[in-house]
């Protein structure tokens, strides 16, 4: 596996994780300790006794690390301002087991963003997994959720799994082949 750091960690507190790549959500209690293997847009996989659990970003702390602040809009931004804040936020968002973001996978099919005429707007995301059955699909829909969330003036989001068109390698950047060696 690439981009490993194997920093060491001991919680500082109770947190939940989720359990790679069944999707099942466990509590890690505090001394628990371990290894960071990745951290890449502000969350991260962590290895405990032989598992790798995912542990989102709002729980930086209880590994000793600083949580990421929200992203920074303009004042008065447009829609379009917004929408490439929520490209780059998407960005942030990594496969757990590989280490390139959902936006370079190709897994996001469709953003939309919909005023809601007081400042505020919807957002609607439709995105796949590289694989169906693939168990992390949860924890990536959650986490493109929250990652978009955080960005001010967004009142609701709705991040949607589709499988149908079906994910493939085509659909990644040039970049992300080149980084897996798909290229």
């Amino acid at each position: 596996m690439f981009g490993h750091s194997n920093e060491p960690f001991s919680l500082s507190r109770d947190v939940t994780a989720v359990i790679i790549p069944v999707g099942e959500e466990v509590m890690l209690r505090e001394g628990t300790s371990g290894f960071i293997t990745q951290a890449l847009g502000g969350s991260f996989t962590i290895y405990v006794e032989g598992n790798l659990f995912h542990v989102s970003g709002s729980n930086a702390d209880a590994l000793g690390k600083e949580p990421v602040p929200p992203p920074q809009i303009p004042d008065n931004a447009t829609d379009t301002d917004i929408e490439a804040v929520i490209w780059e936020q998407l960005k942030t968002c990594y496969d757990p087991e590989i280490p390139v973001d959902i936006v370079n996978l190709g897994l996001i099919y469709r953003c939309e963003i919909t005023p809601l005429g007081n400042g505020q707007r919807s957002v609607s995301v439709d995105m796949t997994l590289t694989a169906p059955g693939c168990g992390m699909g949860d924890v990536l829909v959650a986490d493109a959720r929250e990652k978009i969330e955080i960005i001010p003036t967004i009142a609701d989001v709705v991040v949607e799994l589709v499988f149908d068109p079906p994910w493939n390698v085509g659909l990644m950047s040039d970049e992300a082949r080149l980084q897996t060696g798909l290229m």
